[in-house]
């Protein structure tokens, strides 16, 4: 998907007035000052390296983020429609579906995800970005949480624990969090589970609209290369 300067920019305020809306002081000031002195990177950041992922092309990472904040908002709906315990606020569930993938970014200095510059790689593997080597490895999650510490803004334990574990049990290192069988040591809060949801039925959503023509007629093509067609073909007989 190619998005005109107009919807990135759009993306972008919206990503803005949920924290202006949602987002108390002192945080909402704190998350206003990171993200605008991060501004010019995070508004064209891809949100995945592949497009077999999930909107890998330049607005992604915003467009997604806003995706993942509607879908929590709107699950939290059912949730506690059947009943679910008060264990969270909104403020708690839209802050952790903000920052949930922050970790992207990088760090301070460097961006996660370069363009590939390997015409192999992007051919054979459909890797439109590389990995920056200069950045020293994190999971998305810790980074994620490791860049709000450095910003200083504060979190609480159901967001930390959200934002950690946001890939659900596609992590290895989620299940001593989510496969216990002790009372006391399963999460306390559904917030968990909410923002997991939240994040794959976005990444789903996203998917099918880059890759279902068929139902989505007014998908543009996407970037070709070998291993891309293929995927193409398979997803589009």
């Amino acid at each position: 998907m190619t998005l005109e300067a107009e919807q990135i920019q759009e993306n972008w305020d919206k990503f803005i007035g949920y924290i202006n809306t949602y987002i108390s002081e002192p945080r909402k000031s704190q998350l206003l000052s990171f993200y605008k002195k991060y501004e010019s990177r995070l508004i064209t950041m891809p949100a995945s390296y592949k497009p077999q992922f999930h909107s890998c092309w330049v607005g992604g990472y915003i467009h997604h983020c806003n995706n993942v904040v509607a879908a929590a908002l709107r699950l939290d709906i059912i949730w506690r429609e059947m009943g679910v315990a008060d264990t969270y606020t909104t403020e708690e569930l839209v802050f952790s579906a903000l920052n949930h993938d922050l970790g992207k970014m990088g760090d301070e200095n460097n961006e996660a995800y370069l363009p590939n510059d390997s015409e192999w790689h992007i051919r054979n593997r459909g890797e439109l970005y590389k990995f920056n080597n200069q950045l020293m490895f994190m999971a998305v999650p810790d980074r994620s949480l490791h860049m709000l510490t450095k910003a200083g803004i504060l979190y609480s334990d159901n967001e930390m624990l959200s934002i950690k574990l946001h890939d659900g049990l596609y992590d290895d290192a989620n299940k001593q969090y989510l496969c216990s069988y002790n009372p006391e040591t399963k999460p306390r809060t559904s917030l968990i589970f909410i923002i997991h949801q939240a994040d794959m039925l976005a990444s789903r959503i996203e998917f099918e609209l880059d890759w279902f023509p068929k139902i989505y007629p007014k998908k543009p093509t996407p970037v070709s290369n070998k291993k891309l067609d293929i995927f193409n073909q398979v997803f589009n007989k």
